[in-house]
């Protein structure tokens, strides 16, 4: 399992869609390109609607996602673009 240098957490647990996909983009326009954001969630969507997101979006890369117990964890990386 890796793990990655996160340059910020951002959690959004307990949030419903579409608040975790605005709080990331908001989150990582704030990054340096290459930044990684740790994105906390609750919400099993989060697991479709960050990586729909993410494919959609240029300038962000979604590197991992993790299923845990109570909260699925998402890496998202800022690009160069």
């Amino acid at each position: 399992m890796d793990d990655y240098e996160t340059a910020e957490t951002l959690d959004v647990k307990g949030q419903n869609c579409p608040m975790p996909v605005v709080k990331t983009k908001q989150a990582v326009d704030g990054l340096a390109a290459g930044d990684v954001l740790e994105v906390l969630a609750t919400g099993p969507g989060s697991m479709s609607d960050l990586g729909g997101w993410a494919d959609a979006t240029a300038g962000v890369e979604l590197v991992d996602q993790r299923e845990g117990e109570d909260v699925y964890t998402h890496y998202v990386r800022k690009t160069d673009q």
